[in-house]
């Protein structure tokens, strides 16, 4: 695949980010173009290298080395069959995912990965740019109805693939807008949403019918869904967070980061936001030092505070490969993300042990110690300290699906992790019920939310007609 000395020849390169005295000016995503004879240059260096553990590092099972060859000898057209074989939506991951493919590369031994993820999101931005991505209805209707209930990646995914099989299917979101986390969780800078718009004009066309403001469990009964549906597929999230439970937890100015970060999003739509949780101004703390506290940190700078700091409890990851985490395994190891160029100070090892505030209730200052690994996180004697915090934000991570609503009222059963748990062919304990995505893994990534999609709707297809269609 590629050049067959193109692995030697050349080196990885991907796109330069913009300034960051530039960037965090607007909400625009950061990197620059990349020229396409750097882009075929890149997947020249997809090397022969017989078993091709990429496929395995990534959920959806693209069919890398495909196209990266064809990249390399400029047929973008069958690149992006090829991509859309696998993956509907490959501008989504070409951008938030972390490349769990690159970490599996056989080149990654040695020596730099195989750029993946830029190569994926070039082939599917050149191909809309050209007018290649259309509308894809069927041609036979099955004349079964299905619901999906959220409009996140698994359940778009599922959505788009179980109209392509000829099912008439509505899509139920919450939320003013469709999209899930992919429109009100991830930052514009790393996603600007016009790229979910175009594909709800894709699917709309497709047939998929959507439903916003439409809470199922809440102003929309499950049981009109049980009435009017055939089959009913929940890919409504993990939406549960984890909370801190330390003294003063209660005072104002305290959030999780998904009170936050929706608000922003729903700014630069358009929308006006009463008493919106801004950090202009303020002395920030952020407790999570994951992908959604690196979102919150980029959405903090954008806002102009007077400083930010980024706490993790667990110990700073080694700069290259933990051993503990050997190739082809996602690594362990140090990451940067883009808002972590542009400001904040950023500390490992750290636990929250209170919060103090004013008269009025609101939060002021942040009391924490330093502590050593894990399993113990045991506090170092002399390591106390205080800090001023105007904003906290929670960003530790999330616990699994909301338990009200349609969960209590179908009356599922729940995994041990308090998930909702399912049989091989992703039905939950409600037959004709299924789940995917985080509501049925937990919190994951959306390459792995868009595969849960896909296999959900494979099972649901030969549920609902009794064959096998789609792959």
């Amino acid at each position: 695949m590629g050049k067959d000395t193109g692995f030697i020849e050349y080196a990885r390169e991907t796109p330069k980010r913009r300034a960051t005295t530039e960037r965090i000016n607007d909400w625009f995503e950061i990197y620059l173009d990349f020229p396409e004879d750097k882009l075929r240059t890149q997947g020249a260096r997809c090397m022969d290298c017989g078993v091709p553990f990429c496929h395995t590092g990534c959920p959806v099972t693209n069919i890398i080395p495909d196209w990266n060859d064809l990249v390399y000898r400029g047929r973008w057209r069958e690149a992006i069959r090829v991509l859309h074989s696998t993956n509907n939506f490959p501008e989504f991951t070409g951008r938030i995912c972390p490349a769990p493919c690159e970490a599996a590369c056989v080149l990654g031994i040695n020596e730099p990965p195989v750029t993946i993820k830029q190569i994926e999101k070039s082939i599917v931005d050149h191909a809309f740019s050209q007018g290649w991505i259309k509308p894809e209805p069927p041609e036979v209707r099955t004349g079964k109805r299905v619901a999906v209930v959220g409009s996140g990646p698994a359940g778009l995914a599922a959505a788009q693939q179980l109209a392509r099989a000829g099912h008439w299917v509505t899509v139920f979101e919450k939320a003013d807008r469709i999209g899930g986390l992919l429109r009100y969780g991830i930052p514009n800078f790393k996603m600007e949403k016009h790229l979910i718009d175009r594909r709800i004009e894709q699917m709309s066309a497709e047939g998929v019918e959507f439903r916003p403001n439409s809470h199922v469990g809440g102003n929309v009964p499950m049981e009109d869904l049980r009435r009017d549906f055939n089959a009913i597929l929940l890919a409504g999230g993990a939406e549960w967070p984890r909370d801190l439970s330390v003294p003063g937890r209660e005072l104002k100015g305290i959030h999780y980061a998904m009170e936050y970060l929706p608000q922003q999003n729903k700014i630069c739509e358009g929308d006006a936001v009463a008493e919106q949780i801004l950090a202009a101004g303020k002395h920030v703390v952020i407790i999570g030092g994951g992908d959604t506290g690196a979102d919150c940190l980029g959405t903090a700078h954008r806002q102009k505070p007077a400083s930010v700091h980024q706490f993790e409890l667990l110990p700073m990851p080694p700069q290259e490969r933990a051993p503990q985490t050997p190739w082809p395994l996602w690594p362990m190891q140090m990451r940067v993300e883009g808002a972590h160029e542009e400001g904040g100070v950023r500390e490992w090892g750290v636990a929250t042990t209170r919060f103090t505030g004013d008269e009025n209730g609101r939060v002021k200052q942040l009391h924490a110690v330093r502590v050593g690994p894990p399993p113990k996180f045991e506090p170092i004697p002399g390591t106390e300290f205080t800090m001023d915090a105007d904003l906290v934000l929670l960003a530790m991570g999330f616990l699994g699906p909301v338990r009200n609503g349609m969960i209590e009222q179908l009356g599922l059963k729940l995994d041990q992790r308090g998930n909702v748990a399912t049989d091989e062919n992703y039905m939950s304990s409600v037959p004709g019920v299924f789940a995917a995505g985080d509501m049925r893994r937990g919190q994951s990534l959306v390459v792995w939310a868009i595969s849960e999609g896909r296999k959900a709707a494979h099972a649901m297809d030969e549920y609902l007609t009794g064959q096998i269609v789609l792959q």
